[in-house]
């Protein structure tokens, strides 16, 4: 079986995104044509794997910026009906 995701398709993403790191965001679209752009003459099937793997990387690297949110019990305080 093949892999998931071609090597060339990663090394291109890491290359765009170490060279525009500013450039790129989490939404497909805009990615597209900026690999359009920065890439030219590449196959479309290419690009949008290239395009999509970008994005991916752009989700989990928004993803770990985010803090966290867990969720709290509130504390078992006792009530005034439970001391009298």
């Amino acid at each position: 079986m093949g892999k998931v995701r071609p090597a060339k398709v990663k090394r291109l993403a890491a290359e765009l995104i170490q060279r525009y790191p500013d450039q790129f965001s989490t939404d497909f679209e805009k990615n597209k044509q900026l690999v359009k752009e920065y890439l030219p003459g590449v196959t479309k099937k290419l690009r949008n794997r290239v395009a999509g793997y970008v994005t991916r990387l752009m989700v989990i690297k928004a993803r770990e910026a985010k803090p966290t949110v867990t969720a709290t019990l509130p504390s078992e305080e006792p009530s005034a009906a439970e001391e009298a």
